[in-house]
């Protein structure tokens, strides 16, 4: 009797937690909710007062509106879809290419300096990326690189948390692996591609969907490294629907644009968050 007493008690307060995490999620999920919910909105509801938290007559109307009126501008609004996604594709390709080679070579190798170098790229992940923008800015302007893609994706490519983040999980796979695959013949570039990245599934996994969500929000860089129209990313196209100088400013299409931004960095998460969770339980990040 005591027993079933004991474990009413634990299912009950089981229960209890379950009930809060839910009410917390649901919560906290709250505005994207109501984000959606506006995007689908039709004009008469958008200016309802006081507002409706959710749609009555879901429409496609704000996202017809959002192309029409930025495709009758210089630029039409899928150049800034485009800017957005080669943008963000290259340089999740070309850092996990660097970040991964020099977290290996730092992990496995271990040249001279290696302690030095690494302490430095810990450090470097105290600054926030506005610190280092005037320096970066002089960089790439003496390079000629202004209004170009590689102004926006050259100072992205090297970054230090992809490498802390690799290292990390590197430094999880024994050498004896590396040893066993040398024995039977392998070249060092063979081992790193089909060996160590093979072992490394989550690790690169999670360096894409950080690194993709990251500078598919990007708004700072293209404001700071472009200053042609045809150079807008989505979130800066985004700021010109708000109302830009000389710009349209539709509540609609603007919040059909927004909805377009948050959409992929979801999406992604929700297809990868398992990866995440084992990189980071691996990595040591979890502490």
């Amino acid at each position: 009797m005591t027993i079933n007493y004991a474990k009413f008690v634990a299912r009950f307060n089981r229960g209890l937690l379950y009930a809060f995490m839910i009410a917390l999620v649901g919560f906290t999920a709250l505005p994207i909710i109501y984000m959606v919910s506006t995007a689908f909105k039709p004009l008469d509801e958008l200016f309802l007062y006081p507002p409706r938290f959710f749609v009555q007559k879901p429409t496609l109307r704000s996202f017809f509106d959002l192309l029409t009126a930025t495709d009758s501008s210089v630029v039409p609004f899928t150049r800034y879809i485009f800017n957005s996604l080669f943008i963000s594709g290259s340089i999740v390709a070309l850092s996990l290419f660097v970040c991964s080679l020099g977290a290996y070579v730092l992990s496995k190798f271990k040249p001279p300096g290696a302690g030095f170098i690494f302490s430095v790229i810990l450090s470097a992940l105290m600054f926030a990326p506005q610190v280092t923008q005037i320096p970066t800015y002089m960089i790439v302007s003496n390079l000629g690189l202004v209004n170009t893609y590689w102004a926006l994706i050259l100072p992205k490519i090297a970054v230090a948390f992809n490498i802390f983040l690799m290292k990390q999980f590197f430094d999880q796979i024994p050498d004896a692996l590396i040893e066993a695959a040398h024995i039977d013949g392998a070249s060092d570039w063979k081992i790193f591609w089909k060996v160590i990245m093979a072992v490394s599934k989550p690790a690169w996994a999670t360096l894409i969907i950080f690194s993709f969500i990251g500078n598919w929000n990007d708004y700072f860089s293209a404001l700071v490294f472009t200053t042609s129209e045809t150079m807008k990313t989505l979130p800066l196209a985004i700021q010109t629907l708000a109302g830009g100088p000389g710009v349209v400013a539709r509540s609609g299409a603007l919040a059909a644009g927004t909805f377009l931004v948050t959409l992929p960095p979801i999406v992604i998460f929700l297809l990868f968050q398992k990866l995440i969770m084992n990189t980071m339980v691996h990595s040591g990040i979890k502490s």
